[in-house]
């Protein structure tokens, strides 16, 4: 079958069939955008698409912070191997440990003075952590989700925002993966089902409709 073929496969199943759409409040997550992934030195960083993603990221969230919309970022660490779950990932197991360089968030996406910054232990930014009832308390309806790895945290945390009842929007140019390949193919398939794919353009412009309208 075709890419075509399948695609028309799926919408004739009716998968897709009901946009999102962006509601009134956004909230912004930024998911493991930590140096393990984007200083090219470690293992797992470096990757094309995730430094694509840093790039748009920042810029999206500079016109958040101006909007006064709200901001949680995140880093996966643990206190040591005992209290990990079991990570096939080798790099996890020996390095994401709190204090570890490589556990600290990217500067050019974290502002202290600005962000909610939460430290996470599963693969969803929302799992066992208080973004919930922060944005409950910021009166978010709708999460923009970016941040890494696309087929791992950023499809966890995607899936569970929907599951929370937010609306879910996911900017293809804000989240990235290892490979082109997982990238497209985990979008495709929560943008079947629970979040809306756009882009970071798209979004900045939204921010700026959403201002508006909450002044």
């Amino acid at each position: 079958m075709s890419g075509s073929a399948v695609e028309r496969d799926y919408a004739a199943r009716s998968y897709g069939a009901q946009d999102v759409g962006f509601g009134e409040r956004p909230g912004i997550v930024v998911i493991d955008y930590q140096m393990a992934f984007t200083d090219p030195k470690y293992p797992l960083g470096g990757a094309p698409l995730v430094m694509r993603g840093v790039e748009n990221t920042s810029r999206l969230l500079k016109v958040a912070r101006q909007c006064g919309f709200p901001v949680a970022v995140c880093n996966t660490a643990y206190k040591s191997t005992r209290d990990m779950p079991y990570w096939k990932v080798g790099m996890v197991r020996t390095d994401f440990i709190r204090g570890d360089p490589s556990t600290e968030l990217d500067p050019r996406i974290y502002d202290p003075n600005y962000d909610v910054a939460v430290c996470k232990s599963g693969p969803s930014i929302f799992f066992q952590t208080s973004v919930v009832p922060f944005f409950i308390k910021e009166r978010v309806d709708t999460v923009i989700i970016t941040g890494c790895i696309t087929s791992g945290c950023v499809r966890a945390s995607t899936i569970d925002a929907f599951q929370w009842g937010f609306r879910a929007i996911v900017p293809e140019d804000c989240v990235g993966d290892h490979e082109e390949g997982p990238h497209r193919d985990n979008l495709r398939d929560v943008g079947r089902r629970y979040a809306d794919i756009s882009s970071a353009d798209a979004v900045i412009a939204y921010f700026e409709e959403a201002r508006r309208k909450n002044r």
